[in-house]
């Protein structure tokens, strides 16, 4: 490690203020509701305790740009498959939302809204998927009510009894429940009502096997539900923190404790692309110059990270293996397709380096040690996505502190 340890110790101080909720945020096993709305009990909120419970066997089974049709149905008739759900997910535009006394809490600025990572699932095939004490959330997802993740509900500060409204649509909250729970959603709700706030694209499956079985096995059991030109991933029990598709990097709940949340529209004229309120990026985007990469406009709380490995890259002789960089900053969706969901540039934490060597969906060819460099200093590399991304680089973690 190089010895500017004054300057590595700045990096972690200013993403380390909420490494620590980074930690807490993470997944706690065998956790159940954090608060409901008995009839007779005030609501729950969003800090009360969560309690513990038992969550049954479930594998994580996922391809990029969502599930081909009919996949759920298709892998339910498989051999050693007990059952399935497949989950939508969409993002979604919140418009505004009420705490459980009335209370205005969310109120972006027109023409702008809150762009909210959604996840919706029929109820009584979600049902077996949750903890005994927590089944009885399907009877509120039916009547189209929905649930928070406790990341979500520690962002908005909201619980049980708010409601969010999407444009003209309303949705009451029933619960809060862990974010392994919802697969680190901001919010849960029936596939009815999931379609009547734009969330549709089939994205993950969770299922359990009849007997005891490993990913690979089952990735190969799961080969006759796919076409064959669709690679998946299947996670085991245990082998992610996050069943949901793109569980290798953060959901945009964390992101959005860690980096700000923004208000924001489909930019008008140029689909795929985001206009963001100037207020937050006032806040939160700033240019500097950097070793190696020149001028980078990049999340400000990021940007002593990135410039910390640069400088270790030099002092490793690695620096000839950054040939070129091609933006860190860019508010739109994933490959500027509009019906995909939100890139991860579009809150400046993520960097493209070695464009021309590395296209998407290529072979990577980035060097080893760069690639090494860069993950120990906290970015995830896209090289290793399902779909191989080997130009990209994002924020996973917080840098390290000796």
């Amino acid at each position: 490690m190089r010895a500017g340890v004054g300057l590595r110790i700045l990096a972690g101080a200013v993403v380390g203020i909420v490494a620590g909720a980074a930690a807490t945020l993470a997944v706690q096993p065998g956790a159940a509701r954090l608060g409901s709305k008995p009839a007779g009990r005030p609501p729950a909120r969003a800090s009360d305790p969560i309690l513990s419970s038992a969550r049954p066997t479930t594998f994580l089974a996922w391809t990029h740009g969502g599930l081909p049709d009919g996949f759920g149905d298709r892998a339910g008739r498989l051999d050693g498959v007990k059952r399935t759900v497949v989950v939508a997910n969409d993002n979604t535009w919140l418009t505004g939302s009420l705490s459980a006394q009335g209370q205005v809490v969310d109120d972006p600025p027109r023409p702008y809204a809150i762009p909210l990572d959604v996840s919706a699932a029929q109820p009584e095939d979600l049902a077996p998927f949750l903890p005994p004490a927590d089944r009885g959330l399907v009877v509120d997802l039916e009547a189209g009510e929905g649930v928070l993740g406790a990341s979500s509900a520690r962002l908005r500060g909201l619980g049980p009894g708010a409601v969010l409204f999407f444009g003209p649509r309303a949705v009451e909250i029933a619960a809060v429940l862990p974010d392994e729970l919802v697969g680190a959603a901001e919010l849960l709700v029936s596939r009815e009502t999931g379609r009547r706030i734009g969330v549709v694209r089939e994205r993950y499956a969770l299922i359990e096997t009849r007997k005891p079985m490993t990913s690979p096995r089952l990735e190969d059991s799961l080969a006759p539900a796919l076409p064959d030109d669709v690679p998946a991933r299947v996670r085991a029990p245990g082998e992610t923190p996050y069943l949901r598709h793109g569980d290798a990097v953060l959901p945009p709940v964390l992101i959005k404790l860690l980096f700000g949340e923004f208000a924001a529209r489909p930019m008008p004229g140029r689909p795929g692309f985001l206009e963001l309120d100037p207020s937050w990026v006032r806040t939160h985007i700033a240019t500097r110059r950097l070793p190696l990469l020149g001028t980078v406009t990049c999340n400000r709380a990021l940007i002593a990270q990135i410039r910390e490995a640069m400088l270790q890259l030099q002092e490793l002789g690695l620096g000839s293996t950054v040939r070129s960089f091609s933006g860190c900053y860019s508010a739109r969706f994933v490959n500027r397709i509009p019906t995909a969901t939100l890139s991860h540039h579009s809150w400046g934490i993520a960097f493209d380096i070695n464009v021309p060597q590395n296209p998407f969906g290529g072979t990577p060819h980035q060097d080893p040690g760069l690639v090494d460099v860069l993950e120990e200093w906290g970015f995830i590399w896209g090289g290793d996505f399902l779909v191989p991304d080997g130009m990209h680089f994002e924020y996973h973690r917080p840098p390290p502190t000796e």
